[in-house]
């Protein structure tokens, strides 16, 4: 069993497979997304969030998934070009994956048995947000409607390695 964050991998949207080694030092916030979900908007305040702290230290990794009200059934080339033309996300964003279930990905057991919610270790809707620290610990986790907006100063905490949780 993977222990570390760091030890995942991951295909981009693009058919590269990502391995999060390359994240080392990083504050990191994941998300579980949507294109047609109430939340979908939720990727403007991502993307202003990645344009503000990229260059401090922050990276977005994006998952987008089909399993809550089959709210993301495109393809990549679809969801990649939904994402640039509608809310033009410039930072990472992953193939389609499961996040509940058997069929789960690696990183998203591996949050949610660190930061199990109040769900029980499941994730309840799109938009779940996981924030972890520059090495790696998962810190923090945002229920759905928590808007990105909301959680800059946790973000700005970690950047600023001033954190207490």
């Amino acid at each position: 069993m993977i222990t570390h964050f760091y030890d995942f991998k991951a295909r981009s949207l693009q058919g590269e497979e990502i391995d999060f080694s390359a994240y080392k030092g990083q504050v990191i916030l994941v998300v579980n997304t949507a294109s047609q979900c109430g939340f979908t908007p939720q990727y403007e305040g991502l993307q202003e969030l990645h344009e503000k702290y990229q260059p401090e230290g922050l990276t977005i990794l994006a998952f987008p998934c089909n399993q809550f009200g089959k709210q993301e059934p495109g393809t990549a080339d679809e969801i990649a070009r939904g994402c640039l033309v509608n809310y033009g996300v410039s930072f990472q964003v992953f193939d389609k994956v499961a996040v509940n279930g058997a069929q789960a990905h690696p990183v998203f057991r591996f949050l949610k048995r660190q930061l199990p919610g109040v769900l029980g270790g499941r994730i309840k809707w799109n938009f779940t947000k996981f924030l972890l620290d520059r090495d790696g610990v998962p810190v923090k986790r945002f229920a759905p409607m928590t808007k990105p907006e909301k959680i800059e100063q946790d973000i700005l905490n970690l950047l600023s390695s001033e954190a207490t949780f």
